[in-house]
C-alpha cells in the first residue's frame, strides 16, 4: 500500500529564515511560499533529486501548527508525507486495521493539489503521517 516518500515536513516561525540554509548553504531550489488558507499555511518545498522537505508557517491564529510551535518554538520536524496508490482504499485499510484517521476521515487536497489524509502520531511511533494519493 505505502508509496514513495514524498516529502519531511518542517514546522518553521519564520519561512524565509527557514529556507535561508537550503538555499545558500546546502545550494537547494526553494520554491515560492503558497499561501493554504483552508489549511491554515504558507508552504515553500526544497527540491532534492529524490524527495522534497516542505518548509511550513502558520497562517492565521487557527493555524493547526500554530501549537506546535509553542510547544517547538524553533519549530521541528512535523510530519512525514508517503504517497499512496488509491486513498480511499489506504484509508478504509488502515480504518480496518486499528488506526486512526485525523479529521473527518474524508480526503482533502493539499499542497500538491491532490487528495491527503493524517493519521494519528499515537499509531506510527509518535509520528504524524500524512497520506497523499499518487
Amino acid at each position: 500500500m505505502i508509496g514513495r516518500l514524498n516529502h519531511v515536513a518542517i514546522a518553521v516561525p519564520d519561512l524565509e529564515a527557514g529556507a535561508r540554509p537550503y538555499r545558500g548553504v546546502l545550494g537547494a531550489f526553494v520554491s515560492a511560499p503558497q499561501a493554504l488558507p483552508e489549511h491554515g499555511v504558507t508552504v515553500i518545498f526544497v527540491e532534492l533529486p529524490n524527495t522534497r522537505i516542505e518548509l511550513l508557517e502558520p497562517l492565521g491564529d487557527k493555524s493547526p501548527i500554530a501549537g506546535f510551535l509553542k510547544k517547538n518554538p524553533a519549530g521541528g520536524m512535523h510530519h512525514i508525507c508517503y504517497e499512496v496508490d488509491d486513498i480511499l482504499a489506504a484509508r478504509d485499510v488502515l480504518k480496518n486495521s486499528g488506526v486512526r484517521v485525523l479529521g473527518s476521515g474524508e480526503p482533502v487536497i493539499g499542497a500538491h493539489g491532490k487528495p491527503v489524509l493524517f493519521l494519528h502520531p499515537k499509531d506510527f511511533c509518535g509520528t504524524l503521517i500524512e497520506i497523499e494519493q499518487a
